[in-house]
């Protein structure tokens, strides 16, 4: 199902039919402040493994990142963070950024690996946030966003319905994306490490 969603003011009832299709496990294409997102419910693990099988990639492999509504969501699934990343995160966020930190033992669980680390996002969009805020919960996210893939199928709703309407139980058209993707920062040693180079620029909250 592809379905329209306005950024600027989600529809309730849109954004709470996307959300019953995530408690029963679904699986939803959805927009982000950079490239469109592949998520789910983080407490399901058939989810979890449907989207490792749409990626052909392992779930204790796989680096997913959890999409949070702001920053008391985040607690629950890191380990504790000096005051000093804490004043960074509160500026930076939401914004373009994906910051990697050390797991809390509830991450394994719900992955069921033995994960050590996960990237945290909380996207400057309100279709993204708006979901989570609904749901309750994290959902857990990948990027669709494919090296070999013509351009296209990252930024079109209508082309990435297209590529994946067999796969997912809906993509949210909330208009075109970016094709560039977030930056990622590695905040497990206690300082700022910038893995990947993305649309955000980390020296502006530094």
């Amino acid at each position: 199902m592809l379905i329209k969603i306005y950024p600027e003011n989600p529809n309730p009832k849109v954004i709470e039919q996307v959300v019953d299709v995530l408690r029963k496990g679904g699986i939803i294409i959805y927009p982000t402040d950079t490239v469109y997102g592949l998520g789910c419910d983080i407490t399901n693990h058939k989810a979890i493994e449907k989207i490792c099988q749409i990626r052909h990639i392992k779930p204790d492999k796989a680096n997913f990142s959890f999409i949070c509504y702001d920053l008391s969501h985040i607690s629950d699934y890191i380990k504790p963070i000096d005051n000093t990343t804490f004043r960074v995160l509160k500026k930076a966020l939401p914004g373009p950024f994906t910051f990697i930190f050390n797991a809390s033992h509830m991450v394994p669980k719900l992955l069921s690996s033995n994960k050590k680390t996960v990237g945290i996002r909380v996207p400057d969009n309100d279709i993204a946030r708006e979901i989570v805020r609904v749901l309750g919960n994290p959902i857990l996210s990948t990027s669709i966003h494919d090296e070999d893939e013509i351009v296209e199928y990252s930024t079109d709703p209508e082309l990435i319905y297209e590529k994946y309407e067999d796969k997912v139980d809906i993509v949210i058209d909330g208009g075109y994306g970016g094709n560039v993707a977030s930056t990622v920062v590695d905040c497990t040693s206690g300082e700022f490490e910038v893995v990947r180079e993305g649309k955000g620029e980390l020296e502006m909250y530094l």
